[in-house]
């Protein structure tokens, strides 16, 4: 089925989805926010660009975008996976607790806030180029994977990654020696192991946006975790 979204508000766009129960294109999307939001068991592919908080609470659906996307992409979204040929604004996967983020391009600022894992969900967002500011700002689980593909003199990451990390994973395709990280995180280079994780994330991106697995494993990783589960602690708890 598809869907001309050209005159169309977010809420009609999502109950068409809704009816449709079935594989759904949405055409001539031009900045419609809350599409597919809390949805489950569809598949929708988007042409054009989406608005704010796509995807938000989604809770199994498959969206793919032919195109980039604003802010807030996954916003706590529970299960489900999101793929974009292109481009996303800030704050990506924003508190998102399940499933799987991956970006052919760059991200803004705050990718990754506020991630967070429990039991069997671990939550990935894969950003094939590079990363704003504040990536990683509070992440608490999950993994994040930045890749830095893209072709310009941008550091891999912004300023300030990993501030008040406490838990999870970063995964960084660099050396990072132009990065500053805070005290509470170690920064590392991956081990053999790491590599065999790193490898999984990189197969997939590469699968999805025609790129060459090898090339982009030819290339030093860092790997970033946080010192303490609770780097907070000496402000609420005396000594």
């Amino acid at each position: 089925m598809v869907i001309d979204a050209k005159e169309l508000g977010y809420k009609e766009i999502n109950e068409a989805i809704r009816n449709a129960q079935a594989n759904v294109k949405v055409a001539n999307c031009l900045g419609q926010r809350f599409i597919a939001a809390g949805m489950s068991d569809l598949a929708v592919t988007i042409e054009g660009i989406p608005g704010n908080a796509l995807g938000a609470y989604l809770n199994g659906a498959t969206i793919t975008v032919h195109g980039n996307a604003q802010d807030a992409v996954g916003d706590t979204m529970n299960n489900g996976e999101i793929v974009v040929h292109g481009n996303v604004g800030d704050a990506v996967g924003y508190a998102m607790r399940g499933g799987k983020i991956i970006v052919e391009g760059d991200a803004g600022y705050r990718a990754g806030i506020h991630m967070k894992a429990y039991r069997e969900k671990v939550p990935v967002i894969v950003i094939g180029g590079k990363a704003g500011s504040f990536l990683g700002e509070y992440q608490a689980g999950g993994v994040i994977v930045v890749l830095g593909l893209t072709e310009d003199d941008r550091r891999i990451v912004g300023n300030f990654p990993c501030t008040g990390m406490h838990g999870g994973k970063m995964i960084l395709r660099s050396d990072c020696k132009d990065v500053n990280f805070p005290g509470q995180v170690t920064a590392r280079a991956a081990t053999p192991e790491d590599l065999k994780e790193i490898k999984t994330y990189v197969a997939e991106y590469c699968a999805l946006f025609g790129k060459d697995e090898k090339t982009v494993m030819d290339s030093p990783f860092i790997v970033v975790t946080p010192d303490s589960k609770n780097p907070y602690k000496r402000l609420y708890v005396a000594n």
